[in-house]
């Protein structure tokens, strides 16, 4: 009898280290919450008190100290939380932000293309994106050679990005 309430306590026992892992896991999930701005956090379901931490972490983000353990405070909070569902939600946000980084990672690509190949270009974007101007498209890379050539500041190059930015995005 003895040896079989041994190994069920061997079994049940979570050891000293684990427990450490799965606390800064939490805080991590902490500190990724921290990062979003309000109208991520507002997408996150999470209890008032998980709320109010993350609102005491962004106004204390200057001390470093002060900071360390407010992540702690919502690590402890985070043990009480639905964590599935933050974590689905944190997952496609920050599968959103790699999206959205893609896209412009993209669309500053295109750019550099349309001014280096000029026309020819221009028609395979426009067959992409219908909802461009051809005229305005052509001007702009018109204007971004002249000051490529003349060795002036890329502000056309940076008006053209703007324009398939808010555009195609």
């Amino acid at each position: 009898m003895n040896k079989k309430v041994e190994e069920i306590s061997e079994e049940e026992e979570i050891s000293k280290s684990q427990i450490k892992r799965e606390a800064e896991a939490l805080k991590e999930i902490g500190r990724q919450l921290v990062a979003l701005n309000a109208k991520q956090l507002a997408q996150i379901p999470a209890s008032d008190t998980l709320m109010e931490g993350i609102k005491v972490a962004h106004k204390i983000a200057t001390k470093h100290e002060a900071l360390r353990r407010q992540y702690q405070y919502i690590g402890k909070v985070l043990r009480t939380e639905d964590m599935e569902k933050i974590t689905a939600k944190l997952d496609i946000l920050n599968d959103n932000n790699r999206k959205r980084t893609h896209a412009i990672a993209h669309l500053e690509l295109l750019t550099e293309q349309l001014i280096e190949l000029g026309d020819p270009k221009v028609n395979d974007t426009l067959d992409m994106y219908p909802q461009l101007e051809r005229q305005k498209l052509r001007q702009l890379i018109r204007q971004a050679n002249k000051e490529k050539k003349l060795e002036k500041p890329a502000k056309t190059a940076k008006e053209l990005f703007v324009y398939l930015k808010t555009n195609c995005l």
